[in-house]
């Protein structure tokens, strides 16, 4: 079908648009690897998770 996107390709566009997120939530677990636990980085984790739904939409939410 010409012109529908595939949804793994509107994930990479929404990520890539991401980084700043991305890096600061990766640096945040790198900081301590060896003692990751649940809502260790959890602000870091929601900017991240805030800005793949704007840039994904509404439709990828998922909970936390």
């Amino acid at each position: 079908m010409p012109g529908r996107t595939r949804p793994i390709d509107r994930f990479a566009a929404a990520a890539a648009k991401c980084s700043k997120e991305g890096s600061a939530y990766g640096k945040c677990i790198l900081a301590d690897y060896n003692n990751v636990h649940k809502d260790k980085c959890v602000t870091e984790f929601l900017k991240l998770k805030e800005c793949y739904i704007v840039g994904f939409g509404s439709s990828w939410i998922w909970t936390y």
